[in-house]
């Protein structure tokens, strides 16, 4: 009678490898990343890589690190194996690499040629490993550093070669991960060389810019100019780094780049804190572009939970979570009422003459818009710009006059109100108008003042839409109801902040009425509500009364306003599971997306034309308000145009 076979066993050594290698080397990206993590852990100040389809026939990382002696160089292929533990604590990790695991897993599903040199050393080492199994140490003539060759990638598993992707995805991938171990090592020149396309070099940087030029380099040339400094410290963290104008976004999130340590992350915990930061400054549809370092001592953070080392686990995670929005709140606030500038290079594509649409005429039949007009809000029409109704050549020129801004009322009765409005139909709609005899010179010095205002002095009103204002050394073109529904916006916020919004009781209370479900949400939602100035209480079925409204928000669609608030709290509740964002937590968050929501009916509408004093009371409200270069559904308020630009568009540059 035969012996039945044990149930358990131990797999062969040479199996074990390949499945490890599974968990550490997905793809050849992986195996890169690995290879130039041991690069930089060994002091180079130089890696250059070079791969061949897609990294499936050759994958080469070369270093002038400080290589590894022949012993160590037999033992560097074992698992387990490593030289960044020296004490043993996995509490106090200061390297990129730990585990051990990376040249064995490599080696076991290719063949893996590693040859090196210490500056002491006379002469090099070489090893290779063939699909697990390892060769004998020879010596071989080497320059200081290592280089690491692997050749015929899973060739040892080729059940994993069926699910790469094409070379060209392939390579995308390596450059990627290169491209984020190079925005925390910005004293390392890397360079990236496949068998189609250019080289990536992104070369050493040196100096108080280092960090700044080299996410340049890495995340477009255009982010220099739209990036705003990250410095906060608390409790034995910091976040440093460059965040990108709300308005400088892109469609996905691959340019946000997070490191913790100098380790490259993709961690839920932190980006969720960077999409809570941007919330109410961005569209839901886009993404931030950034780069941030968070340094804290090893022992707040483990590193060991992710076989690929891309997450982490903080010990505090919600004080590093504050931390990171707070950062990224405080930068933007700096920001101001700044724009991304490519708005501005959008805007002169569109404009320029080449092609069809909009022709630019520079003969002395059309007048400059810095010219007067009769109206102000004359109409820009295509494909050519003509003369506005009204224009006289011996019409003289003078700047609209700044108000005092103190007195400024965004959404009372001195600022858009209907009553001002009528004043403005009286009193005729140009910013720029003939000035009589008897005229004053103290508006001239107020409004030449104004143009060294960042956003300058109104100068037209265009299509009762749009604010044309005159700058020392431009022009900037403001959407009146973004801009001014982000003022409405932060004020309610701030009053909201304070202990409560300002609010107003219906004479008649409306009755809104809508599905019974709908109903339930909003009764439910009563109380927070109410802390947002909105009464509402539960009217029968399918109804419910609204009895005060937000001062802000007097003479507004109430039927309108509920519909949006309704949509704001769908919203936010199916998002509670999410990451979390805004200060305040779930609840700051969802109480702030019903303000965004409620600030678009307090807004000036589009066609509502401006006095020249309201139109220059809108701008320096911009101008001390927080995140006003953008609405609350991420769109740019302004769009500055350099002269420089202008002058170049018409040629005379």
């Amino acid at each position: 009678m035969s012996t039945p076979a044990p149930s358990v066993r131990r797999l062969d050594p040479v199996l074990v490898d390949r499945i490890a290698a599974g968990e550490v080397v997905e793809r050849p990206a992986s195996a890169v990343k690995e290879l130039v993590e041991n690069a930089i852990d060994a002091g180079a100040r130089a890696i250059e890589v070079t791969v061949e389809a897609g990294g499936r026939r050759l994958i080469r990382v070369v270093d002038d690190g400080r290589g590894m002696s022949p012993d160590d160089l037999e033992l560097a292929v074992e698992r387990h194996a490593t030289s960044k533990l020296p004490g043993g604590d996995l509490t106090a990790i200061d390297t990129l690499g730990f585990r051990g695991e990376a040249l064995p897993s490599i080696g076991a599903v290719s063949r893996l040629t590693l040859v090196t040199r210490t500056p002491e050393a006379e002469a090099g080492a070489s090893l290779t490993v063939a699909a697990g199994l390892k060769g004998p140490v020879r010596p071989a003539p080497a320059q200081r550093g290592t280089r690491i060759e692997v050749t015929e990638l899973f060739a040892a598993t080729p059940a994993r070669l069926k699910f790469l992707k094409s070379d060209r995805a392939e390579n995308a991938a390596i450059a990627d991960s290169l491209r984020r171990l190079a925005v925390t090592q910005p004293g390392i020149r890397f360079t990236l060389r496949a068998d189609a396309g250019q080289p990536l070099v992104l070369p050493a940087e040196t100096g108080p810019e280092a960090e700044l030029r080299r996410l340049a380099a890495v995340l477009g040339p255009d982010f220099a100019a739209n990036a705003l400094p990250v410095s906060l410290a608390r409790e034995g963290f910091s976040v440093t780094g460059h965040v990108g104008l709300p308005t400088y976004h892109r469609g996905a999130a691959n340019h946000i780049h997070l490191a913790v340590n100098g380790r490259p992350v993709r961690d839920r915990l932190l980006l969720g804190a960077v999409r809570g930061a941007y919330a109410d400054t961005l569209a839901s549809d886009r993404h931030p572009v950034l780069g941030l370092t968070i340094l804290c001592d090893p022992e707040h953070v483990d590193v060991n939970v992710h076989p690929a080392k891309t997450e982490v686990r903080f010990r505090e995670p919600g004080l590093v979570r504050a931390l990171v929005v707070s950062a990224i709140h405080d930068a933007l606030r700096r920001g101001g009422v700044r724009s991304a500038t490519t708005g501005a290079a959008r805007t002169l594509d569109v404009l320029r003459p080449a092609g069809p649409g909009l022709a630019i005429h520079t003969g002395a039949a059309v007048p400059s818009l810095f010219q007067p007009s009769r109206p102000s809000s004359f109409a820009v029409g295509a494909p050519s710009v003509a003369a506005p109704p009204g224009y006289r050549r011996s019409d003289s020129w003078r700047p609209a006059p700044v108000p005092d801004v103190a007195a400024f009322d965004p959404i009372g009765e001195g600022g858009f109100g209907e009553a001002a409005q009528a004043v403005f139909e009286r009193s005729g709609s140009r910013s720029d108008a003939a000035a009589p005899p008897q005229a004053d010179v103290r508006p001239l010095a107020e409004a030449a003042e104004a143009l060294d205002h960042p956003l300058g002095a109104a100068r037209a009103q265009i299509h009762g839409t749009y604010i044309l204002a005159q700058t020392r050394d431009g022009l900037v073109i403001v959407d009146q109801h973004a801009a001014h529904e982000r003022l409405v916006y932060e004020r309610m916020k701030a009053e909201r902040a304070a202990g409560g919004i300002a609010r107003q009781g219906l004479l008649i209370p409306d009755v809104v009425e809508m599905n019974p479900d709908e109903a339930d949400r909003l009764v439910a939602a009563a109380p927070d509500l109410d802390r947002l100035g909105l009464a509402v209480e539960a009217f029968g079925p399918g109804a419910v009364l609204v009895r005060e409204v937000p001062a802000a928000l007097v003479g507004a669609s109430v039927s309108d306003l509920v519909t949006d608030i309704l949509d704001a709290l769908a919203s936010s509740g199916d998002e509670e599971g999410g990451a979390p964002a805004a200060e305040g937590g779930p609840l700051g968050r969802r109480l702030d997306a019903v303000l965004s929501r409620m600030s678009c009916h307090g807004s000036v509408r589009a066609g509502r034309r401006l006095r020249p004093e309201e139109m220059n009371a809108l701008l320096r409200a911009m101008e001390a308000t927080p995140n006003s270069g953008q609405c609350n559904h991420g769109r740019p308020t302004s769009i500055e145009l350099k002269l420089s630009d202008i002058e170049r568009l018409f040629g005379r540059r």
